[in-house]
């Protein structure tokens, strides 16, 4: 009898936050705003900062490990890792390769996805084809920013949303075809580059003493229009997943949106119809940890009993670029 194509099961979930706490009370003292401001406009309390002399991958490897002990397997297990990032240890190469050597895995292969916000659901569903097609039968994917290295601590309309973390799931091939990653969308629009993006930096306009004079090495944002696509793409995207999956969105358990502002989560629930019970929210905690905002809420929700087996989860995503998507998964 011929076998169904594998599907990708998440096997482990894992996460990791910087130590260092950056409350609304501090951020007082750095720009012309408060608690009250803060908190009626996005929902955040609180961020986390990366120490000094830590990079990305530090946070990538501690969580990872966290994964890989939770999916009850070994590092030697891996056979790929695909990190979605914007703040790489280094230009090149890739964070992915570097956590690679931090976890002694030597027989996989492994690169960064570059998708803002939407990095961790990007690198999913690359992972996700590279199970089912048989390529692969194990994968540990990442999502993991350090935002606070591309911050204005001056502008205030930046430095209150962003925070940095990592999570990180391990997937495996499966028969069952109940359980795992039932659907995958993505889309982007390239025309809406300028409305979330770090203007300097790359080959356009390399690091100069003039472009780090004008802050062009931190965030530019267009708050309205983010809010604006993020809301209106993701719950499009997200229907579209559900159609792929032939479900309801009643029938979820879950949803796991990404964490960008509080605001933006209660519009895409009405919008979606589900009510905030269902809704993961952690973004009064961490702020908005880009790519890493998915997994460590999955991860959270794992570790406190709220993700059960056999739940049905929805995880959405807008980031830069616009780029957005949408994996409907039976936990």
């Amino acid at each position: 009898m011929r076998r169904s194509h594998p599907r990708a099961v998440i096997l482990g979930t894992g996460s990791e936050l910087p130590a260092q706490v950056v409350t609304n009370a501090a951020l007082e003292k750095l720009v012309n705003t408060s608690d009250e401001w803060i908190t009626t406009r996005t929902g955040i309390k609180e961020r986390r900062v990366l120490e000094e002399g830590k990079g990305n991958a530090d946070m990538a490897y501690r969580a990872s490990l966290r994964a890989l002990k939770d999916a009850g397997l070994e590092a030697k297990d891996l056979e790929a890792i695909i990190m979605g990032t914007v703040t790489p240890d280094y230009p090149f190469p890739s964070s992915a390769c570097v956590l690679e050597d931090m976890l002694g895995v030597r027989k996989a292969f492994s690169f960064d996805v570059n998708a803002a916000c939407c990095g961790f659901l990007n690198a999913l569903a690359i992972a996700d084809s590279f199970i089912r097609t048989g390529m692969i039968r194990t994968a540990l994917v990442v999502g993991s920013d350090a935002l606070s290295r591309l911050l204005n601590w001056k502008d205030r309309g930046t430095c209150i949303l962003f925070g940095d973390g990592s999570g990180a799931v391990v997937l495996g091939a499966s028969h069952d075809g109940a359980h795992g990653i039932l659907s995958t969308r993505l889309r982007t629009d390239g025309s809406y580059v300028k409305a979330l993006y770090v203007p300097a930096g790359g080959s356009l306009k390399p690091a100069s003493l003039e472009s780090v004079k004008r802050n062009e090495h931190t965030i530019a944002m267009n708050g309205k229009e983010v809010f604006k696509v993020a809301v209106r793409s993701m719950e499009e995207i997200s229907r579209e997943a559900l159609d792929e999956a032939e479900v309801k969105v009643d029938e979820v358990s879950l949803v796991i949106p990404h964490q960008a502002n509080l605001r933006i989560i209660t519009a895409l629930a009405g919008r979606l119809k589900v009510p905030m019970s269902k809704v993961m929210v952690n973004v009064d905690r961490y702020g908005n940890t880009s790519a890493a905002s998915i997994p460590l809420a999955l991860d959270e929700y794992v570790r406190n009993g709220r993700i059960r087996p056999g739940h049905r989860l929805l995880m959405e995503g807008v980031g830069g670029g616009f780029t957005w998507g949408a994996v409907y998964a039976t936990f």
